[in-house]
């Protein structure tokens, strides 16, 4: 059986330089997917370290994030629809310095 994240949560690699040097994409992200879609689960977690050296990616800047979102607000929804959901959503963190975002989008009861 899978646990599923019961409270929103902000988390962070250790290993992340990037989450120190840009902490407010991180929280913005965190808040604005709070507000726009009320989860009962929440992680947001930033990998730009991963990707030095790849395209998109900035010496001290958050620029590769992961979610993985349990909503309502995805329940009968396409995968593609909820994506879609989470880029408009978040359509104005592309212009603060996010080039990546991978999600993992689900509706309360369904497994990761």
């Amino acid at each position: 059986m899978t646990t599923q994240p019961t409270a929103p949560v902000f988390q962070a690699s250790s290993e992340d330089s990037a989450a120190t040097a840009e902490p407010g994409l991180a929280a913005w992200i965190e808040t604005t997917l709070r507000d726009g879609l009320h989860p009962t689960g929440l992680v947001v977690t930033d990998e730009s370290e991963q990707h030095r050296g790849h395209a998109g990616w900035r010496d001290g800047q958050a620029t590769h994030f992961r979610l993985d979102i349990v909503s309502e607000a995805f329940a009968g929804k396409s995968r593609v629809d909820r994506h879609r959901l989470v880029n408009d959503i978040l359509k104005e963190a592309f212009g603060r310095g996010l080039h990546a975002l991978a999600i993992q989008a689900r509706a309360p009861g369904e497994s990761a």
